[in-house]
């Protein structure tokens, strides 16, 4: 894996993997992404100092294939929100996730000296949750069917990683 920062040709990109199904559920989005809407995002996260936003490569090919960010940054706190998408369809389920997931925590907690990392996930969404969990995140707590897909309501999982605790949970890594 390798992650560069989010790219204005690569818009329409994004915007196609927003507007798949299954990513669209993942993230709760429902409202179609146009490439106009798409390029507002962009020029929000591009000026945002809240928000450290990275395109995802596949390393081989240097293909993009999806999105992560760390968002809502609090330095003073060290603290922080993660969000990923995998948006190319042939690459989830293979592993690209996790390593990324990885490669952004070590980047948290050892570039950007935060501490605390938390997430929330969907209890349908078990491939992103086992991600998470293998790579140190813990669940904190729930808020209880709160989120509308495939005809049911389903619980929103909160789950953060501290920056000692991740110190081992890394590939190749020892304690910190």
């Amino acid at each position: 894996m390798a992650l560069g920062p989010l790219r204005r040709d690569l818009v329409p990109l994004y915007a196609r993997w927003m507007n798949d199904p299954a990513t669209a559920r993942a993230v709760g989005t429902f409202a179609p992404f146009t490439v106009e809407r798409e390029t507002d995002w962009y020029e929000k996260e591009a000026r945002s100092e809240t928000n450290i936003p990275f395109t995802v490569y596949e390393k081989a090919t240097l293909n993009p294939i999806g999105t992560v960010a760390l968002m809502g940054v609090d330095y003073r706190n060290r603290r922080a929100e993660f969000g990923i998408s995998i948006g190319e369809a042939e690459y989830r389920n293979k592993g690209y996730g996790t390593e990324t997931t990885w490669l952004m925590l070590d980047y948290a907690f050892d570039v950007v000296g935060l501490h605390s990392v938390m997430l929330g996930v969907f209890e349908f969404n078990h491939g992103a949750i086992r991600t998470y969990e293998k790579a140190g995140f813990k669940e904190i707590g729930r808020r209880r069917q709160s989120y509308f897909a495939n005809g049911r309501m389903w619980d929103e999982i909160w789950m953060d990683c501290l920056g000692p605790e991740f110190g081992s949970s890394g590939p190749g890594r020892s304690t910190r």
